[in-house]
């Protein structure tokens, strides 16, 4: 195995990743938290192609791509730095020609991660606000809520939003995967992991199921077995220096590993492949401020621990998988820079 690290930038408070498809071209995203941050797009050989996505506009938590709208994307603008989010939006980013122009969406104070989902041809606007109001940084007594609308066609006509959960404390994570074999978007707090499948239609409610009730930071889920079923990983607590596996055993998801390992402030994870094998992806971002990922080794039912980097404290990632290589792209947060890690077998 192979690791090629390429430095695009170097990024005060370098914190939101994303990548998107623009015909056909590939380009990745990384965006700053800082209150005058930047967001750029990467593409090209190495990825040393760099366009100016916007410029003193920061408080970038969140990308996602649209799906079908040839790399239009949505982001979160002004959730800054010490959860000073009470004026957070969403922007809307597409090209014109050769340029990236943005426009303001809808405005949802403390909005941290947010996602689309496509269902029978239905964009479900899913958001998860850390919090709905807050009196100083460590003000957490206005608790979260989870918030859902249909993407219209037309995005200057904005969106309605309806609220279909609340109370949760440290609303911090999402994770978007699949529940029954129906798409689902698993939103994280103190009070557990959620798994909220969306509707097969418009008109349709989404259904939201209580998974794990324990105080979780962050999820991400795949096959790592290979047993047919979705593993979980978890972050706890919030912004927590714990990782565990959860296994689904009798329909209920069960605690099977935790990582024996000192960390700081976990913060990235992303399940997926590499080089072909089922893989969690984690990254730490104060101590040894690692990024590595987990694999299962069957015969010492166990998992094995390969290092990517080592004090480079990523913030989060978003992992592309190719023919003949994975990419991990990286907002090392704590050392201020934009990163991509390049994985080959040889």
């Amino acid at each position: 195995m192979k690791i090629k690290k390429i430095v695009l930038d170097e990024m005060y408070r370098a914190y939101s990743t994303g990548s998107t498809t623009i015909d056909n071209k590939l380009y990745l995203i990384v965006a700053s938290e800082a209150i005058d941050g930047s967001c750029y797009a990467y593409s090209g050989k190495d990825f040393s192609e760099k366009k100016v996505v916007w410029e003193k506009a920061g408080g970038t938590m969140s990308i996602v791509e649209i799906p079908n709208r040839n790399g239009e994307f949505l982001a979160v603008q002004e959730f800054f730095p010490g959860f000073n989010g009470k004026t957070s939006k969403v922007v809307h980013v597409k090209m014109v020609n050769d340029e990236f122009v943005v426009n303001d969406f809808i405005d949802l104070p403390y909005l941290h991660r947010f996602d689309l989902i496509e269902v029978n041809g239905v964009i479900h606007f899913i958001g998860a606000t850390l919090c709905t109001s807050k009196t100083d940084r460590e003000d957490w007594s206005d608790p979260g809520k989870i918030y859902v609308g249909i993407l219209p066609k037309d995005l200057s006509k904005g969106m309605q939003l309806k609220v279909i959960y609340e109370n949760l404390t440290h609303n911090h994570g999402y994770y978007q995967s699949t529940y029954k074999d129906q798409k689902c978007g698993y939103v994280t707090s103190d009070e557990g992991v959620f798994a909220c499948v969306a509707p097969k239609d418009e008109k349709g409610e989404w259904e939201i199921s209580h998974l794990i009730d324990r105080k979780v930071s962050d999820v991400a889920l795949v096959d790592i077995n290979n047993d047919g079923k979705l593993e979980i990983l978890s972050i706890e607590p919030f912004h927590g220096k714990d990782i565990y596996i959860y296994n689904e055993v009798d329909g209920k998801y069960e605690e099977t590993f935790h990582l024996d390992r000192e960390l700081e402030f976990a913060h990235a994870i992303a399940g997926t492949t590499i080089l072909g094998q089922s893989a969690f992806v984690c990254g730490i971002r104060r101590l040894n401020k690692e990024l590595f990922y987990l694999t299962y080794n069957k015969e010492k039912n166990d998992y094995d621990l390969t290092m990517i980097d080592e004090g480079c404290g990523p913030a989060n990632i978003v992992i592309v998988n190719q023919e003949n290589q994975d990419i991990i792209l990286a907002s090392n947060n704590t050392i201020h820079q934009a990163a991509v890690y390049i994985i080959t077998k040889d």
